[in-house]
């Protein structure tokens, strides 16, 4: 019988980006890791943004994504336990995956104890200081009523509409760069704590930093990077919370970094 003793965290695939200069092959290195980790995950944490833009319609199926969706069915089938947070560019994802392939779909913020520690887990868009221009797109992407219109123009629109934008938002924001206690993450999980000090450990995504940053001796802050560029995600094993790379010849190694 598999024991599986490891969970995995991964956040920011972007998959299906225009920006990504071989989508397939980007798509096949996902699907690889995820074959890897059959044998030993029990839980996958996927944080946001997996796709780089979804709308789930009710009676059809947005294109692409074939391989991907199939290395998650693999894992659930295989008894992996997988939870999908909503980012900002996946945050049309409703029910089809959740009933298709048996995972469970969390909009926002959630409080899990895993192996004994208190994880607070968020794709990490709606936590710290939010620019309003950014506030206000959000809660109207988050508008039923909204949602019900956009449904109704055809996709051959609105595909090509949404990857040129987040092509011209990646652009933007491609120098991202780690702020220290000024992240707004960071702020954040200070403030948090300070009310509720029964966390070990905050996992977000979103800003495309990894990052493993102490809050305190008795509390540790991950920023999980992206798995288009760096290639990151975070494993815990009931004892250790490590921050790591497939990057390199798809062989997984340890990212070492200062801790402050």
């Amino acid at each position: 019988m598999i024991q599986r003793s490891t969970t995995y965290f991964i956040a920011d695939l972007h998959i299906g980006a225009k920006y990504i200069t071989d989508p397939r092959d980007h798509e096949r290195r996902v699907v690889d890791f995820l074959r890897s980790i059959k044998d030993d995950a029990k839980t996958l944490y996927l944080m946001g943004d997996v796709l780089d833009y979804w709308f789930e319609y009710k009676k059809v199926v947005p294109r692409g994504y074939i391989r991907f969706f199939g290395a998650l069915a693999e894992l659930a089938d295989a008894g992996v336990e997988i939870i999908w947070f909503v980012g900002n560019h996946d945050i049309w994802l409703f029910d089809y995956l959740r009933d298709e392939i048996g995972l469970k779909v969390v909009d926002g913020v959630e409080i899990r104890e895993i192996d004994g520690k208190r994880f607070f887990l968020s794709h990490g868009d709606g936590v710290g200081r939010i620019r309003s221009g950014f506030r206000f797109i959000r809660s109207l992407f988050r508008n039923r009523f909204c949602q019900w219109l956009f449904s109704g123009i055809h996709p051959r629109w609105t595909v090509g509409f949404a990857h040129s934008w987040s092509a011209h938002s990646r652009g933007k924001g491609s120098d991202a760069r780690f702020q220290g206690e000024k992240e707004p993450q960071i702020e954040f999980a200070r403030g948090y704590l300070a009310e509720h000090p029964d966390i070990d450990f905050f996992i977000f995504g979103h800003r495309h930093i990894a990052r493993d940053y102490p809050l305190d001796d008795h509390t540790r802050l991950v920023m999980l990077g992206d798995c288009f560029k760096q290639f990151t995600y975070a494993t815990f094993d009931g004892k250790e919370l490590k921050l790591s790379s497939f990057a390199d010849n798809d062989k997984s190694k340890q990212v070492n970094q200062p801790k402050n």
